[in-house]
């Protein structure tokens, strides 16, 4: 089985930073790739980023780009994501997951973390 727990979450003023941490555990196999996804109240989950094995294939959701950066240390079996320019609209909870194929859609990770509360207020 695998783990996720993330951490980093809090409350910041709009334009502040934040950065998110997930730290995976258990039978982890290498080429995997790790994403973040998040979830405001009253909507769906949605694709924030995600990251290949080898750290050189990024993707980001339109929403986020420019303003995010995902980053994973294989040693530390964890995966960041620096949250810069931060707005009120970016509020939810945010999940992280791992999949072994590129995937933006929440059904294609079979692992998820508890998730971490992102508050950013106007």
């Amino acid at each position: 089985q695998v783990q996720l727990v993330e951490s980093g979450g809090g409350l910041v003023q709009a334009g502040g930073s934040l950065r998110l941490s997930c730290a995976a555990s258990g039978r982890t196999i290498s080429g995997n790739y790790m994403g973040w996804f998040r979830q405001a109240p009253g909507r769906e989950r949605e694709f924030v980023s995600t990251i290949n094995w080898s750290g050189d294939a990024t993707y980001y959701a339109d929403s986020v780009k420019g303003r995010f950066t995902i980053s994973r240390d294989n040693t530390k079996k964890t995966v960041y994501l620096q949250m810069n320019s931060l707005k009120p609209e970016d509020t939810a909870v945010y999940y992280c997951a791992l999949t072994y194929g590129l995937s933006t859609d929440s059904n294609g990770y079979p692992y998820w973390g508890q998730g971490t509360q992102v508050t950013v207020s106007s």
